[in-house]
C-alpha cells in the first residue's frame, strides 16, 4: 500500500473514532466541557463481537476529582454497565490524574460510553477471589481457577464450569538445550511457584500474580511473573507471561543453555466419543481449520447428512441408531486423530500436521501464510480455546495438541517453538582485536558499534507475551471462535478521543490534529506519510521474530536497498532518538487504532528486550545495535519512563507498571557504569554514591522521568522520588550555567547534584532528544509556579540552544555549535510560547525549514521502486529517511504546532 493510501487509511481511522467519540456532541453538558464527563469509544471503531474483558484509562484535570471518586459507566440508550476503577496517577496536589478503569465481557455492547463522577453499577455475578494458607480460587460466577501454591509446579490445579472440569495442570514448560551441536537432548523444566499475591479481587476484574523459576533437577531457569486476569460472569482469563533470560551463552562456544522451546500447558479432560470431539485452529484473515477426532464425512459410506451436518457444526451427533448401519457398525475401523500440530517458523508460512498417535506418521493437512495465534480442543461437553496474540509477528511459534483420542488431550501454546533451531544468543563476532578503549573508538568510527568485551550479553533482558483462555461448555460454533480469535489478536480497548486526552492536559506539548491552513495540512499529511512508511517497510523487510518484532531499525543502505541490519549501531534502532516518543505522540494526535497497535508493539519490545531486568545493569538499555543486547552503552536514555509511561497510563497495564517501578532507584546504576568511560580525560571513576557523573540530559532525563512516573503513580506519599527530583532541579538550575554547565556530581540519596564554580559550558546536542524536552515540559506545568530559577534555567536552554554565537556568549560567556537545529527548533518554540515571543517564534519555524537534519520542505517525498532480480522482492523506498531524524523530525513538527502553530509562516 503507498504512503499515500495507508495515510488516508491512518485518517480515515481517527475520523470514524472521532465520530464514534462525538455522536453524542449535542447532549454534552457543560461540566463534559471542563473534563469531569468523558466519552468513550473502541480504538477500532466497533463494538467487538467477543472479548476476555477490557482495559484502560483516562486523564482527569487537575483538582477534578479526589482520589476516593467512583466513577459511574453508561451507554448511549442510557444502560448501567458495571465498573472497576482505580487510581494510577495523582497530580501534585492529590488529584487524581489517571484513572485505570475495567469491563467485563457481558458488558452490555455499544459502540460508545460515558464515564462520569457516580456510583458504578454492580456486576450480577461478581468476580470472587479466596485465599486461605497459601490456596488462592478465583469464581467469576462461570468459571472458578484454583491456583497451586508455594512450591508446586502446578500453575492452575484445575479450570471447572458449573460441575464440569474443563482443565487442569496449567503448567510452564521449558526446554533446554546443552549444546547447539547437532543431535543435543533437550531438558524438560517445569515452573515452579515461589511467589502468589493477589493484587486485585474484584467486583469486574481480578488479578493474581505468580512469580517463580524454571527447575529441571537442581537447576532452575529463567525467572517469570505471571498476571492472570478474571473478569465477573466470564468463560474466560487473560495471562501476561514474561520470563526474564538468565541462562548462559559465552561467545565462541557450542555450550550453554539454549533455549529449545517455551510454553504454557494444560490437560483438558475429554469425555465425548471421538467422532465428538473437535481441534480447531484459526488463520489470521478469519478462516478456521476444523476437524473432528474421528471424521465420519467423506467415508465410502454415508452416516446421513444431519449426522455429517452436525459433526461440520461442532454439535452433538445424532444417536447412532439413527446412522446408516453401515457406517455405524464399523466406527472401529475409521482412524481417530488424537495429536495435532500448527507451527508458524516465519512470517510467511504455517504449517498444520496430524497424526492418529504417537509411533505413527505425521500427514500434511493445511498451510498457510500466517496464522491467528489461536486453537480449540474439545468436544460436546465441553472444551478450551487457547490463543497467544502476536503469534506469526513473533515467530518461531507453535500450537500442539497431543492426546485428543484419549481421555485428555494435552495443549501447548508454545511461545518458542521446539521445531526451531535453538535460540541462539551469543555475540555475533569475535571482537574483532577491540581489546582496549582507543581501538573500541576506532571501531566505532567505521561500524558505528560501541564494543566492549563482555558487555554484548543477554543476561537480564525479558519478553512479555498476551495469551487468552475460554472454557466452554461445547464446541462454540465457528463464528464465535472467529470472535475469539479476534479478540486474542487484537485485545479490544476504549479510549477518549485526541480532543478530550488533550483537555486534560496531560503529557506535555502536543495537540489534536488541525489541517485549518495549507501549511498545517501539508505537515499533518507528512506526519502520516512518515508513520506509513514504517508500517510498509516493517513488512517489506520483515521486522519480525520472538525478540525482534515491535522495534524498527536504524539507517538505510541506499547501495544494497536495505536497512543495516549487519552494521554495527546502524542496526536495530533501540528507542534511539525517541522513535518510542514519536509513535505516542503521533497515536495521542490521530486517535488511530493502527497507530496505537505499532507504539503498543514498540513499548512491548523495547521495555523488555532492549533493557536489563536482572544483574548489575539492571534499569539500563542497551544503544542501537544488530543485536538488541549487544552495544556496550548501557544508558538510562533507553530504559527512559519516559518511553513507557504512555502504555501504562492509557491501558493500567500492570507489566508495564513493574517496568516503570524497576526505575525508582535507577541512579544506582551510576555506581556500576559509567556512560562516558571510554572518553574521559578527568580522572573520574564510579563508586561513591554521594558523587556520581550525571549528565544534565541524556541522563538526568532518564532519570527525572523515573522520578516523576514514580511520584505522580503513588501520589502526594511517594516523597523519595518527590524529594530526589526537586533536589536535582534545584540544583541543576543553581549551576553557573544552569543546564548549559552540562554535568555535575548527584549525591543518590538526595538527587543533590553539587553546586560548581567552574564557569565551563558543555554542550551536547544528544542532550535533549531522549525525552528532556517532553519530561522538563511537564515538570515545568507541574511545579513552575514552586521552581521558578529552575523554569528559568529550562527557559535559557530553549531559547538559547539554536541562538547566533554573539547571544549564546551573552548568556554563558561561550559558544557552541547547534546540532540538529530543525531537532531543536521545538525548543525554540517552547521559548518562544512561554514568552509570548513572535521573533522566536518565527526563528523556531525558519529552523524547522531550513535546519540541516529537516525533512521538510525540500525533500522529495515521492518512494523509488527498486524491482526484482536488483533486489530480493520488489521494494519501495525513501532513500533519504533514517530513524534518528524521522523521529526528531516529526517531534518538532508535532510540538511546534502545539506551541506555535497560529503563527506558521504560509
Amino acid at each position: 500500500m503507498s504512503g499515500v493510501d495507508r495515510r488516508t487509511v491512518i485518517k480515515g481511522a481517527a475520523a470514524a473514532a472521532a465520530a464514534a467519540q462525538f455522536s453524542w456532541a449535542l447532549s454534552r453538558t457543560a461540566a463534559a466541557a471542563d473534563g469531569d464527563d468523558t466519552e468513550l469509544h473502541w480504538l477500532e471503531g466497533s463494538a467487538p463481537g467477543v472479548h476476555a474483558g477490557a482495559t484502560w484509562g483516562v486523564p482527569w484535570k487537575r483538582g477534578t476529582y479526589r482520589p476516593d471518586q467512583s466513577f459511574r459507566l453508561t451507554t448511549a440508550a442510557g444502560d448501567d454497565v458495571p465498573l472497576q476503577t482505580w487510581v494510577t496517577g495523582q497530580w501534585p496536589d492529590g488529584s487524581v490524574k489517571w484513572t485505570a478503569h475495567a469491563i467485563a465481557p457481558g458488558a452490555p455492547k455499544a459502540s460508545a460510553y460515558r464515564l462520569t463522577a457516580g456510583t458504578p453499577a454492580a456486576p450480577e455475578q461478581r468476580v470472587t477471589v479466596t485465599s486461605n494458607a497459601g490456596r488462592v480460587e478465583v469464581s467469576t460466577g462461570v468459571i472458578t481457577a484454583v491456583f497451586g501454591a508455594k512450591g508446586s509446579d502446578t500453575v492452575i490445579r484445575s479450570i471447572r464450569r458449573g460441575s464440569s472440569e474443563t482443565a487442569r495442570d496449567g503448567r510452564l514448560v521449558l526446554l533446554r538445550q546443552k549444546s547447539v551441536r547437532e543431535g543435543s537432548a533437550a531438558e524438560t523444566f517445569t515452573g515452579r511457584i515461589e511467589k502468589i499475591a493477589v493484587e486485585q479481587d474484584g467486583p469486574v476484574r481480578a488479578v493474581i500474580r505468580v512469580e517463580g523459576r524454571h527447575r529441571h533437577g537442581s537447576r532452575d531457569l529463567l525467572p517469570f511473573v505471571l498476571r492472570f486476569a478474571f473478569f465477573a460472569g466470564a468463560e474466560s482469563f487473560r495471562l501476561t507471561h514474561t520470563f526474564v533470560w538468565d541462562g548462559k551463552q559465552e561467545p565462541g562456544s557450542d555450550d550453554g543453555d539454549f533455549l529449545r522451546g517455551l510454553g504454557v500447558r494444560f490437560t483438558v479432560p475429554l469425555s465425548d466419543q471421538p467422532y465428538d470431539r473437535h481441534i480447531r485452529f484459526a488463520d489470521s484473515d478469519g478462516g478456521l481449520f476444523s476437524e473432528a477426532v474421528q471424521g465420519i464425512t467423506g467415508l465410502r459410506r454415508d452416516p446421513g447428512q444431519a449426522v455429517r451436518n452436525a459433526q461440520i457444526a461442532g454439535e452433538k451427533l445424532p444417536d447412532t441408531s439413527t446412522w446408516d448401519t453401515r457406517v455405524s457398525s464399523r466406527l472401529a475401523y475409521i482412524p481417530q486423530w488424537g495429536d495435532f500440530t500448527l507451527t508458524q517458523p516465519t512470517a510467511d508460512g504455517y504449517l498444520v500436521r496430524k497424526r492418529t498417535k504417537a509411533g505413527h506418521g505425521w500427514i500434511q493437512a493445511a498451510a498457510g501464510r500466517r496464522a491467528g495465534g489461536f486453537g480449540y480442543v474439545g468436544g460436546a461437553s465441553g472444551g478450551l480455546s487457547f490463543g497467544l496474540r502476536d503469534f506469526w509477528q513473533r515467530h518461531p511459534t507453535q500450537l500442539d495438541v497431543r492426546g485428543a483420542a484419549g481421555d485428555a488431550a494435552e495443549t501447548t501454546v508454545w511461545l518458542y517453538s521446539p521445531e526451531a533451531p535453538p535460540l541462539d544468543l551469543r555475540f555475533y563476532h569475535d571482537g574483532l582485536g577491540q581489546d582496549t578503549y582507543d581501538k573500541q573508538l576506532e571501531g566505532l568510527e567505521i561500524t558505528y558499534e560501541d564494543y566492549e568485551p563482555g558487555f554484548g550479553t543477554p543476561y537480564g533482558i525479558a519478553r512479555t507475551s498476551e495469551l487468552t483462555f475460554w472454557a466452554a461448555e461445547k464446541t462454540p460454533s465457528a463464528a464465535v471462535l472467529a470472535a475469539q480469535a479476534a479478540a486474542t489478536a487484537t485485545p479490544p480497548l476504549l479510549t477518549a478521543a485526541p480532543e478530550r486526552l488533550h483537555l486534560a492536559g496531560v503529557f506535555g506539548d502536543w495537540a489534536p490534529v488541525d489541517r485549518s491552513s495549507k501549511a498545517r495540512a501539508t505537515i499533518e499529511d507528512h506526519l502520516d506519510d512518515l508513520f506509513a512508511y514504517y508500517v510498509d517497510q516493517r513488512e517489506q523487510h520483515r521486522w519480525y521474530g520472538f525478540l525482534d518484532y515491535g522495534d524498527v531499525q536504524h539507517t538505510y543502505d541506499n547501495d544494497r536497498h536495505v536497512w543495516r541490519y549487519d552494521v554495527g549501531g546502524y542496526a536495530w534502532d533501540n528507542s534511539e532518538l525517541g522513535t518510542d516518543l514519536w509513535i505516542w505522540y503521533h497515536f495521542l494526535r490521530t486517535g488511530s487504532a493502527e497507530v496505537f497497535r505499532f507504539a503498543e508493539a514498540l513499548t512491548r519490545h523495547t521495555g523488555e528486550v532492549d533493557v536489563y531486568h536482572l544483574g548489575k545493569w539492571a534499569g539500563l538499555g542497551t544503544r542501537h545495535g544488530v543485536q538488541h543486547y549487544a552495544d556496550s552503552a548501557k544508558q538510562v536514555r533507553i530504559s527512559t519512563a519516559a518511553n513507557r509511561r504512555f502504555y501504562y497510563f492509557l491501558t493500567g497495564d500492570e507489566r508495564t507498571g513493574d517496568l516503570l517501578r524497576e526505575l525508582g532507584d535507577v541512579e544506582l546504576t551510576f555506581l556500576e557504569v559509567d556512560p562516558q568511560r571510554k572518553v574521559r580525560t578527568d580522572g573520574y571513576t564510579p563508586g561513591d554514591r554521594h558523587s556520581l557523573s550525571v549528565g544534565f540530559g541524556t541522563d538526568w532525563g532518564g532519570l527525572s522521568a523515573a522520578w516523576l512516573t514514580e511520584w505522580e503513580r503513588n501520589g502526594p506519599g511517594a516523597e523519595k522520588a518527590k524529594t530526589k527530583l526537586v533536589n536535582s532541579l534545584r540544583t541543576i538550575a543553581a549551576q553557573p550555567n544552569g543546564f548549559f554547565t552540562g554535568t555535575g556530581l548527584l549525591d543518590a540519596d538526595t538527587g543533590k547534584f553539587a553546586i560548581t564554580t567552574d564557569t565551563a559550558v558543555n554542550v551536547s546536542h544528544l542532550s535533549a532528544v531522549f525525552g528532556l524536552v517532553e519530561t522538563n515540559s511537564e515538570i515545568v506545568s507541574l511545579l513552575g509556579d514552586e521552581e521558578p530559577e529552575f523554569r528559568t534555567a529550562w527557559l535559557n536552554y530553549a531559547q538559547y540552544y539554536n541562538a547566533t554565537a554573539a547571544q549564546q556568549k551573552q548568556l554563558t560567556g561561550s559558544t557552541w555549535k547547534s546540532a540538529l537545529p530543525a531537532a531543536h527548533s521545538r525548543i525554540t518554540a517552547y521559548a518562544a510560547f512561554h514568552k509570548d515571543d513572535a521573533t522566536l517564534a518565527t526563528r523556531a519555524w525558519n529552523e524547522f525549514f531550513t535546519g540541516s537534519d529537516t525533512y521538510f520542505p525540500s525533500n522529495d517525498w515521492s518512494p523509488v521502486t527498486i524491482k526484482t532480480p536488483a533486489v530480493l522482492r520488489t521494494t519501495e523506498e525513501i532513500p533519504w529517511i533514517s530513524t534518528n531524524s524521522s523521529a526528531q523530525w516529526a517531534l518538532a513538527a508535532i510540538q511546534n504546532l502545539a506551541l506555535v502553530g497560529d503563527r506558521i509562516p504560509s
